[in-house]
């Protein structure tokens, strides 16, 4: 009888496939059930917009914002605002730079006009005091007795005086009465003499005490100059440079107690070659500089003093505004443009337009509305211009302000010129960027 088992070996691989085979089938098909729920679940963006769903986001969908953003940053941008300044023809001369410096005409070393030892010093460096003011105390007690002491010897002299005046008079009556007696028997010539030599004697002490009360109140005065020169007061009006004493120090009659300068009477002084004086006359005014900011030196003197080694002249030049004003000092260097040739026309710019840039320098010239970078070679400064030899042309504008971080050829509008068209810009820009 034949076996009619299935589980042979042939058989049985048989059945093994079949379960794999629908397992896969299975799993395939839910993944396909998957991936048409989620197909089902996005709508296409026509059938959101229509069935009103909610907006979904999508690559196109961002677009509009990054254009916005562009539209912001085209509203920040616009023209360069500056400041121009003309191209113009000044007369020039040839000139000579000299270094001077700042010198005051009024500085001293104020001394003790007594002897005594310092009770206070009131100031310190860099005080501003003004004429008259207390620089230093000295102590006073010695000097103030020496005073009482002069005063009693002038009540002294006084007393004598009126006992000499009392004794003359006396000396005088008595004599008087002797010369009444001339032609009496009683008359002796000798006693006579002997009163005139008595009258002539009182006559010299009521002198000499005369002459004791002048000197006694000239020492009064002198002392009581001492006790007002026991106070240091300023002569003038400056400031305090310097201390040599201080608090408790002896100072000797005529010892140094501070040095005062006085900084609103500043003047230039240079050492020019004496070959280069021609053009330096009393009242001559040349340009000069103070740390690049120029004034109006105008010629005082000229020393006629030669320096046999160097072969200059000291020059003295008063400043036609205030030095104190621009923070001017004491030995500040000052540059001088001392001028040795004729004068002649010749094409300038302002210093504030000169840009140094790679191969020389170069100014911003504005047409049209927009900058434009030209180089140019420049010649002599003149004030607060330079010579340009070339580059620009008379009447061209050129660029002061705003210049640092142009571009050639960038647009620009002049500061204070087109406000209200400017602001109507920036509104339709905010209005844009609005929308």
């Amino acid at each position: 009888m034949k076996n009619t088992d299935c589980t042979t070996p042939r058989n049985a691989g048989r059945h093994l496939v079949l379960p794999i085979a629908l397992l896969q089938a299975a799993r395939l098909g839910v993944l396909l059930a998957a991936i048409g729920v989620i197909t089902a679940a996005v709508p296409h963006p026509a059938a959101a917009q229509q069935g009103g769903g909610p907006a979904q986001y999508d690559g196109a969908a961002s677009e509009p914002d990054r254009s916005d953003k562009g539209k912001k940053r085209r509203g920040r941008g616009g023209p360069a605002v500056v400041q121009v300044d003309t191209v113009k023809v000044v007369p020039v001369t040839q000139t000579l730079p000299v270094l001077g410096r700042l010198v005051a005409r009024q500085t001293s070393v104020i001394a003790a006009r007594t002897a005594g030892p310092i009770e206070t010093l009131h100031v310190q460096v860099g005080d501003r005091v003004k004429k008259g003011d207390a620089l230093a105390t000295l102590v006073s007690d010695t000097i103030s007795a020496r005073r009482e002491l002069r005063a009693g010897e002038i009540a002294e002299f006084r007393a004598s005086i009126e006992s000499a005046q009392a004794q003359l008079a006396k000396a005088k009556n008595e004599m008087r009465r002797m010369r009444d007696l001339q032609k009496s028997a009683a008359f002796s010539k000798a006693r006579y003499e002997d009163q005139l030599r008595v009258v002539e004697i009182a006559a010299g002490e009521l002198n000499k005490s005369l002459a004791g009360l002048r000197q006694a109140e000239a020492n009064l005065k002198l002392a009581e100059i001492d006790v007002n020169n026991a106070t240091v007061r300023a002569p003038y009006a400056g400031v305090v440079t310097q201390r040599h004493t201080f608090d408790g120090a002896y100072v000797s009659m005529g010892g140094p107690v501070v040095t005062l300068l006085n900084d609103a009477e500043l003047e230039v002084e240079a050492d020019v070659p004496a070959n280069r004086l021609a053009g330096l006359r009393p009242g001559a005014e040349i340009a000069a500089e103070i740390d690049g900011r120029p004034i109006r030196a105008i010629v005082r003197a000229v020393v006629p003093d030669e320096n046999p080694l160097a072969r200059t002249r000291a020059v003295r030049l008063a400043s036609s505004e205030p030095l104190t004003d621009i923070g001017a000092a004491a030995n500040q260097s000052v540059l001088l443009r001392v001028p040795v040739g004729s004068a002649r026309d010749a094409l300038t710019v302002h210093k504030d337009a000169v840009l140094q840039r790679e191969g020389g320098a170069a100014v911003f010239v504005v047409s049209g509305g927009k900058a434009t970078m030209r180089r140019v070679r420049l010649g002599e400064a003149v004030a607060s211009r330079f010579e340009v030899i070339e580059g620009v042309a008379a009447g061209d504008r050129t660029v002061t302000r705003g210049n640092e971080r142009l571009r050639d050829g960038q647009q620009v509008r002049l500061k204070g010129a087109g406000a209200d068209k400017g602001g109507e810009g920036v509104g339709r820009r905010k209005r844009e960027v609005g929308e």
